[in-house]
């Protein structure tokens, strides 16, 4: 199960936050033991983006052998 302080891959795109399916965030809170969660979004250099609520189904586990990858916030 994802906990918190976890990093995350969000699965979809959420145009009204600005995030993209692929962006990375932290999940800062964990609701109905795993059934949603509460994710942070920040830029590299530490600037929040946003926080968002998602369902489970709407993030992922970093996959092994996955890399990142930077693009500026629109």
């Amino acid at each position: 199960m994802t906990a918190e302080l976890d990093s995350v891959v969000l699965n979809v795109d959420m145009p009204e936050y600005g995030l993209l399916n692929g962006d990375i965030g932290v999940v800062v809170l964990v609701h109905q033991e795993g059934s949603g969660y509460e994710v942070e979004f920040a830029t590299l250099d530490g600037e929040t983006v946003a926080v968002v609520t998602l369902m489970a189904s709407q993030i992922r586990p970093i996959a092994h052998r996955e890399i990142a990858h930077a693009r500026a916030v629109a």
